[in-house]
């Protein structure tokens, strides 16, 4: 299980600008983000001989990571366009090392990008929200995006008493960290009471409880580890990764409270010989606040039922117990769509470089990143550090 392990680096990582941004359309942040991640690496496109991407929304091409290649003039030997939702960024990260490893390629430029706020008419973004339902048994009553995590939150309720003050608290701690971002979307301070008195949305969750729409994207570029000292910047090391996939369609999930997070943890600490108890940091996908608790407790920061005490108190900010989602994540950074757990890699990079300014967790040696695609479907977990073991 320890075939990855400090064998692969990312050498470059970089942000577009996020939220509102009509000059730029999907296809250029995506590009934007690509070459903006080439100058962190010190390196020219033409040493790029793998490409993966994600295709987008407002701008979807048949062939998407040979429309960017294209467009970029690169002629990668390996091109790859993936699409699990939310869970692409860490899937990718995890083909992209396999493909270095075998000697497929060298080094690749991983990049996505979308422009959910200005690229999409109102119509084009409901027909979104409400086309993730399984055809047969979920379409047909018209379910929308928000509705089917409000199912995952209702049921934690009631499983395990956790209350919407509780969910609540994970907005106030993205929020306290976007504050000291200052690239976020939204860094207006909230309180509890702020996220409990918002707008109903989906029976339990509220406006606040929900993350963002927005433009913007997101790159890395990894390389081996022997390649990796030859980069400007401090390498970051992959030492542990592992998917899990429990369904496509959350009326056939096996549990709403409990997901394939579960494995794709048990597999990233196996493989790294590390533990929840010895990371520094989580980026936890935070589409909307029950994933988060969720999460933390299928990734063993907390036992099962106990993820809404966790998060009481400050434990999850920067000074907390275990911070999680520095940047603000997609509550209050930013949320375009499918690119968006990408800014929580390259958040991680910069806190394991010791770059993250105000929001910098001290001394940070080893962090966990998880991303989830559909409705908890398909998960995976990297956890990265400073040192190669």
């Amino acid at each position: 299980m320890d075939s990855l392990r400090g064998k692969v680096a990312i050498v470059g990582a970089a942000d577009t600008e996020v939220g509102v941004v009509p000059h730029m359309s999907a296809t250029q942040l995506c590009v934007d983000a690509g070459l903006r991640a080439i100058e962190d690496a010190g390196i020219s496109k033409d040493q790029i001989d793998g490409l993966i991407t994600c295709n987008s929304f407002a701008e979807p091409f048949m062939y998407h990571a040979e429309a960017i290649a294209e467009y970029m003039q690169i002629f990668p030997r390996v091109c790859l366009g993936v699409n699990t939702g939310g869970g692409t960024t860490f899937s990718a990260l995890h083909h992209a090392a396999s493909a270095i490893l075998s000697g497929m390629c060298k080094t690749v430029l991983i990049t996505m990008a979308d422009s959910l706020k200005s690229g999409l008419s109102p119509e084009q973004a409901m027909s979104m929200q409400v086309s993730a339902g399984h055809a047969q048994f979920e379409l047909p009553y018209g379910p929308s995006v928000p509705s089917l995590y409000a199912l995952v939150a209702k049921a934690h309720m009631e499983k395990y008493g956790t209350t919407a003050e509780q969910f609540a608290a994970i907005s106030v701690a993205c929020r306290k960290h976007a504050s000291l971002n200052p690239t976020a979307q939204m860094r207006k301070p909230i309180t509890v009471e702020d996220v409990v008195n918002s707008r109903m949305i989906a029976d339990p969750l509220h406006l606040l409880d929900c993350s963002l729409i927005s433009d913007g994207g997101s790159a890395v570029i990894l390389t081996s580890a022997e390649r990796a000292k030859d980069f400007p910047n401090e390498p970051v090391y992959i030492l542990g990764v592992g998917e899990g996939h429990g369904h496509e369609h959350i009326s056939q999930a096996r549990s709403l409270t409990t997901s394939a997070a579960v494995e794709a943890g048990q597999r990233a600490y196996e493989m790294a010989g590390l533990g929840p108890e010895e990371m520094d940091f989580a980026q936890l996908y935070d589409c909307f606040t029950p994933t988060v608790l969720i999460e933390l407790e299928d990734l063993g920061f907390c036992k099962k039922g106990e993820g809404g005490a966790f998060v009481e108190n400050g434990a999850i900010e920067l000074g907390g117990k275990l911070p999680v989602n520095t940047h603000g994540g997609l509550l209050s950074h930013c949320h375009p769509g499918n690119p968006g757990s990408m800014f929580a890699l390259t958040e991680s990079v910069l806190q394991l470089r010791h770059q993250a300014g105000d929001r910098q967790v001290p001394g940070a040696e080893v962090g966990l990143v998880h991303g989830q695609g559909g409705i908890m479907s398909s998960h995976t977990t990297l956890i990265l550090g400073r040192d190669r073991v």
